[in-house]
Parts: structure tokens; C-alpha cells; sequence
């Protein structure tokens, strides 16, 4: 328990550190713990420490787990960071608060059904393939503006964009043109930094960022 506390009170000082260079505050920045691939034993000491937004890559694996876990503590947010496919969006709609990778059209379609059918829309965020990276998911930087506009189009309302600069490349550019992406198409949220790089994300605009291994430690 206090181990997962310790850990959770450097990430937030390192947060902190990181906005105030930037002349930001550090509450405008949400920490999302990364709890893929964790069991529910590993997340609650996290939980007993007050962090309550956390990340899934999987509908299936969030499902299994949250539900009891949300029944334990109110107030948890849960964000869906993995790709999602189109025919799970009923499901993810119903389970997350926030969806952080729309990046294609049968998606946008299928979570505007499924939130119409839901009468709930969870907070939504474009994913940009930032690296233009043929392995990775994401929208193309170049297809974002026809994206956003068939979104607005369905009747969804998009917050933000999310990206995961390429491997073992300083990721600064990457994500400033994420920050430069976002302003102008006139959305306030920016996804991005993990344990390797969020204090840099911090700096240069993240509103999230997304940490698993500095919370959690290495996996076995």
C-alpha cells in the first residue's frame, strides 16, 4: 500500500515540477493510470492512495475487472487508450468515461449509434497517427480535419487528440504538433506522454497523460 503511494506522490511531483516550468497548473493536467494487463489486487492499493482515472486497452479485460472494482470505490473514471474495434463500441460506450482512440470512420459511425442508443457519450479524442507509422493505429495527420468533420457530422463531440510518438525518437516534435494539431482544429485535450516522456508531454501541452510502468513498476 505504500509502495503504490510513494510511487504515485513521484509521479505527481514530477507532474507538478514539469507544469510549473511551463507556467501551467498542475491540476490541469489528469493523470490516467495504466492498469492493462494489472489484476484488480494490483490496482486497489493505487486506489486506497486516491488515484482514481485509470487506463484500459481492452473492452473484454476492463469489463471483467472494473465493474467490482467501481462498486468499491465511487468516483472511478475509466479510459479505453487501446485501439477499439467498431463492432465493441456498444459495449466500450456503456463500460468508459472517455474513449481516447477514434481514429477511422466505421468507428465514429459506430460510436454515434451506440451512443444515441446509450443516450450517454463518453468523452471522445481522435487518435493521430502522429508518425505517420504504417504499424500503428491512428488517424493520418493528413485525414484529420475530413475525421473531425464527420464526427461533428454523427453528432459526436470531440474533445481532444491523442498520439504515441514513434519508439526510441525524442518525442517533442511529436508531440508540439500534436498541441499545434489540436489548437487548430479548436480542441482543448491533448492525450499524450507515457512514464518514459510525460513530464516532456507536460511542457508542451498535455492535458493527460497516460502512466503505467512509473505507477505500477515492471512487469514480472
Amino acid at each position: 500500500m505504500n509502495e503504490a503511494a510513494e510511487r504515485l506522490a513521484e509521479v505527481q511531483g514530477h507532474i507538478a515540477d514539469a507544469a510549473k516550468r511551463a507556467q501551467r497548473e498542475a491540476r490541469e493536467i489528469c493523470l490516467i493510470a495504466v492498469s492493462k494487463t494489472h489484476d484488480a489486487s494490483a490496482i486497489r492499493p493505487l486506489i486506497a492512495a486516491g488515484q482514481r482515472h485509470f487506463g484500459e486497452n481492452r473492452v473484454q479485460e476492463a469489463a471483467a475487472k472494473w465493474p467490482e472494482l467501481r462498486a468499491e470505490t465511487p468516483g472511478i473514471v475509466l479510459h479505453l487508450i487501446g485501439q477499439l474495434q467498431s463492432n465493441k463500441a456498444e459495449e466500450a460506450v456503456a463500460l468508459f468515461d472517455a474513449i481516447h482512440s477514434v481514429d477511422r470512420s466505421s468507428l465514429v459511425q459506430a460510436l454515434a449509434k451506440a451512443c444515441a442508443k446509450a443516450g450517454r457519450q463518453p468523452q471522445l479524442f481522435v487518435q493521430v497517427n502522429i508518425g505517420d507509422e504504417e504499424q500503428k493505429g491512428g488517424c493520418a495527420t493528413r485525414d484529420l480535419p475530413a475525421l473531425l468533420a464527420e464526427a461533428a457530422d454523427a453528432g459526436l463531440t470531440i474533445d481532444g487528440l491523442m498520439a504515441i510518438p514513434p519508439a526510441d525518437i525524442e518525442p517533442a516534435p511529436f508531440f508540439a504538433l500534436l498541441d499545434e494539431l489540436a489548437e487548430r482544429h479548436g480542441l482543448p485535450l491533448r492525450s499524450m506522454g507515457m512514464s518514459g516522456d510525460y513530464e516532456t508531454a507536460v511542457m508542451l501541452g498535455a492535458t493527460h497523460v497516460r502512466v503505467g510502468t512509473a505507477l505500477f513498476g515492471l512487469r514480472g
